[in-house]
């Protein structure tokens, strides 16, 4: 094997080439960016970016020299499609890369509303133009803060003593992680909240509903309006919204709910959860369901590989298939996803992936840290602490069996439950 292409500069590409040369391979090797910028952590950017407290800068996985002294060369561009029978991948400019070996890490994109993002103050986040459009929204919303209520208000309506066009007012659609965490950072700012989802609790997909209700009330102390159980109907904006077409003049206004109230708003986030970034990827050949389907090994057919939020494997620890959208999982993935193409060229034994998932999320003085599985129905225990008393650690159980445990700043005491997990 003589020539490697990794598509995609996120946390997967990047841990792929370190790994590649690190296991002794020489040859050519390009990580294909999808972005203008060096590769980037992506975490930061609903957090320590957006509130301004870390440059952009500061996000870089690693510099130039980095990437020149390990002999990889960074190319920018878009993939626009990959031709497996002769080892191709083409770029959105023609430019075409070809390869003995293939690593797809292309991520994922945020997933959108059916219509209203073509309104001025709608706004996505995934990358650092994001972010950075984002940020100079809140900003100008901040300038004129000082108008707003910034008390709790009225909660169960979501009405302020300041009016309806009220400035300073950001609506979050959407109430995963990134929705809250973004909710958070905006209240830093001192701007007047609210988030809409049509779930019953916060973050529940992610944490069920016992520790939903906790990130809930966290947030309404904080000042934020949670309306959870309601869904959007439609963008409001100056002169168009759904119902009807608009151009960039138009401003949205505000967030129509199905129970008929409309959240007035000078700035939405569209924050409800992402899609794989696999159209590229259409006529490829490779199985494409829910993400690019692997096996145990994370090869997708011979001589290609994925990783990172992109990838779905059957997973031997829950016994299903998986896809998994966290930020040591993609590392994880990129590491052995290098390794196993390595070996699959000189006929060494394959290693199967099989982690413990890990994510957390840092909003105000919270850092929320889960280790194992909670995307099937199990029961939480507090094991220690007190959900009142804001610091406690929660093991999750299904049929009597550990599957996760939760820590609500409790970070010391994480490593010996995790231990639980893996007995």
């Amino acid at each position: 094997m003589d020539n490697i292409v990794v598509v995609g500069g996120g946390a997967a590409g990047v841990a792929a080439v370190e790994t590649l040369r690190a296991g002794g391979f020489c040859g050519s090797l390009a990580l294909v960016c999808g972005e203008p910028e060096l590769p980037y952590d992506r975490p930061p950017l609903s957090k320590q970016v957006l509130t301004g407290a870390w440059d952009p800068d500061r996000t870089r996985f690693r510099e130039a020299s980095h990437y020149a002294q390990l002999n990889v060369r960074l190319v920018h561009g878009a993939a626009r499609s990959l031709d497996a029978a002769s080892r191709t991948v083409e770029l959105s400019d023609g430019y075409r890369l070809g390869y003995d070996g293939l690593i797809i890490a292309t991520g994922v994109r945020p997933r959108l509303l059916p219509s209203g993002h073509d309104l001025a103050g709608v706004h996505v986040l995934r990358g650092l133009a994001d972010v950075a459009a984002l940020r100079s929204a809140f900003e100008a919303a901040s300038g004129n803060a000082a108008s707003v209520n910034t008390a709790s208000g009225n909660t169960a309506s979501g009405n302020t003593a300041s009016g309806n066009n009220a400035p300073g007012r950001v609506v979050i659609v959407g109430a995963g992680f990134l929705g809250m965490e973004v909710a958070a950072a905006a209240r830093g700012l001192g701007l007047h909240v609210t988030v809409v989802d049509p779930l019953p609790e916060p973050m529940i997909r992610q944490v069920g509903p016992v520790i939903g209700a906790a990130v809930a009330a966290l947030h309404r102390g904080q000042g934020v309006v949670v309306r959870t159980g309601i869904g959007v109907t439609r963008l409001v904006g100056a002169a168009g919204g759904l119902d009807g077409a608009a151009d960039r003049s138009d401003r949205v206004t505000g967030v129509a709910l199905d129970d008929g109230s409309t959240v007035p708003a000078d700035c939405v986030l569209v924050a409800i959860g992402a899609v794989p970034e696999t159209e590229w990827l259409a006529g490829s050949g490779l199985g494409l369901g829910n993400g690019v389907e692997c096996d145990l090994f994370l090869r997708a057919a011979p001589g290609v590989y994925a990783a990172g939020d992109v990838a779905s494997w059957p997973s031997p620890r829950y016994q299903r298939r998986v896809r998994i959208e966290h930020r040591m999982n993609a590392t994880e993935m990129g590491i052995c996803a290098a390794k196993n193409l390595l070996s699959e060229a000189t006929g060494g034994e394959l290693e199967t992936f099989d982690p413990l998932p890990y994510f957390w999320s840092d909003q105000y003085k919270v850092k929320l840290q889960v280790h194992g599985d909670l995307s099937a129905d199990c029961t939480p225990t507090i094991e220690e602490g007190s959900v009142e008393g804001g610091k406690f650690v929660a093991v999750f159980r299904r049929d009597g069996v550990p599957s996760a445990v939760l820590g609500w700043s409790s970070a010391a005491r994480m490593p010996g439950y995790r231990k639980l997990l893996l007995g």
